[in-house]
């Protein structure tokens, strides 16, 4: 441990504006960037089915295989962020998103949009999950990680706030194509702006972690990048508390981004509403879960995260059974939905990160919490095909909506069992 002059460690730890928060507003934008990629299938499905004759159900395949390799990427993101630092793997994944996007353009077949899409998209982005945001809570702060973890969180809707809208008007206006280039050309900005300002740790700049009294050097990554994160997978399968954060997080994944991201914009397309007004309806989920993610950070930070999940997969349940109803009744009962349902949208992370955090320690818990993200993206790709499969089949979304409510109702009933320390 570095011990600075008690009046040198003073004055470094309390800036005007800790540097902490310069690297969360970085991350901030990188998320909400990445938040808005993910989503743009869902913005091209109707127009992919025109163009190019492919099904809802074969469109929804490719988005499913995106959001599985999302997930699954990011218990060794974990280890590359430990090992190579942020900053690099922050650039590399950003790079790697620009070339898939720029080809995209380009194909013509379905196998193209496999490989840019649920290949390449889906591995780039996955380095820059919800396991970015808790290995910034724990390098820069000492203090408030719980809301630091929800402002990161919130970062994802935020993302469907300014993109969708704007995406849907271009694609409406000017063809999906164009929608493409300016998704590029953000990146590249973005780009830049990690390239110049994101650190890997407060030791890089001589400084404390916010909230801390003295400056500490990282701990160094041990062990292989590959086989460390299935060493820390092999450890949690023998925690109840393991089983129970990933079975919570797999129905959380089924009812948020591989559902309701995927597939409301088609699903109002079925009723005649618009893509632009559709898309609206997100950006309008995403403009409250910005609220309520953030609020939930704050609260983990104050009370029990397992009643805190309790409340907010009931209710996000009770939002889902009123959904068909919504999307039938007209434009007023789907404003009730989309502001109801978007308090709730992610608000279920800081509470988990929490919990993971409180079982398996701050060093691995990066690690196992992206184990937990890939049952949360396993769930969110079971309904991104599955939906999409079943509005072939049927002929309408409401049993896939119906479906997800109850398995959130369960959700909230298996959440008041996760205890600390216990071992199956």
């Amino acid at each position: 441990m570095n011990h600075l002059p008690q009046t040198e460690t003073f004055y470094r730890k309390q800036p005007r504006i800790h540097y902490a928060w310069v690297v969360v507003a970085v991350t901030f934008v990188t998320l909400l960037v990445s938040a808005g990629i993910r989503s743009m299938p869902s913005i091209f499905m109707l127009s992919f089915e025109k163009e190019f004759g492919w099904s809802r159900g074969g469109i929804s395949s490719v988005v499913s295989m995106g959001i599985l390799l999302y997930g699954l990427v990011g218990p060794f993101s974990a280890a590359f962020l430990q090992r190579f630092g942020v900053r690099r793997v922050m650039i590399f994944a950003i790079s790697t998103l620009v070339a898939g996007l720029a080809l995209t353009p380009l194909m013509t077949a379905i196998w193209q949009f496999e490989v840019l899409w649920g290949l390449v998209t889906g591995i780039a982005t996955g380095f820059m999950a919800n396991v970015l945001g808790v290995t910034i809570s724990n390098n820069w702060f000492v203090k408030s990680r719980g809301l630091v973890v929800g402002i990161l969180t919130a970062s994802a809707a935020t993302g469907q706030l300014l993109f969708l809208p704007l995406l849907a008007q271009i694609t409406v206006h000017a063809g999906w194509k164009y929608a493409v280039y300016a998704a590029v050309a953000v990146l590249v900005i973005l780009l830049l702006m990690v390239a110049v300002f994101m650190r890997n740790h407060p030791s890089d700049i001589g400084t404390a972690a916010y909230g801390a009294m003295e400056v500490e050097a990282p701990v160094p990554f041990q062990g292989n990048l590959f086989l460390s994160p299935l060493l820390a997978l092999r450890s949690a399968l023998k925690s109840r508390a393991f089983w129970l954060l990933s079975g919570t997080f797999f129905f959380c994944g089924f009812s948020t981004n591989g559902l309701i991201g995927t597939h409301l914009i088609p699903a109002c397309g079925d009723f005649g509403i618009a893509e632009v007004m559709a898309a609206g309806l997100l950006a309008l989920m995403g403009l409250f879960d910005l609220v309520g993610t953030t609020l939930s950070g704050w609260l983990s930070d104050r009370f029990d995260s397992r009643w805190l999940l309790f409340w907010y997969y009931g209710l996000r349940g009770l939002s889902l059974l009123f959904l068909p109803y919504a999307l039938s009744a007209g434009p007023m009962e789907l404003l009730v939905f989309s502001v109801f349902y978007g308090l709730d949208w992610i608000a279920t992370v800081p509470p988990t990160v929490k919990l993971s955090t409180q079982e398996f320690g701050k060093e691995r818990s990066g690690m196992i919490f992206g184990w937990i993200v890939v049952a949360h993206q396993l769930g969110a790709s079971t309904a991104a095909y599955g939906a999409g499969a079943i509005r072939d089949w049927l002929g309408t979304y409401s049993t896939a909506f119906i479906a997800a409510g109850f398995v959130c109702v369960l959700a909230a009933v298996i959440s008041t069992r996760i205890g600390k320390s216990q071992t199956a």
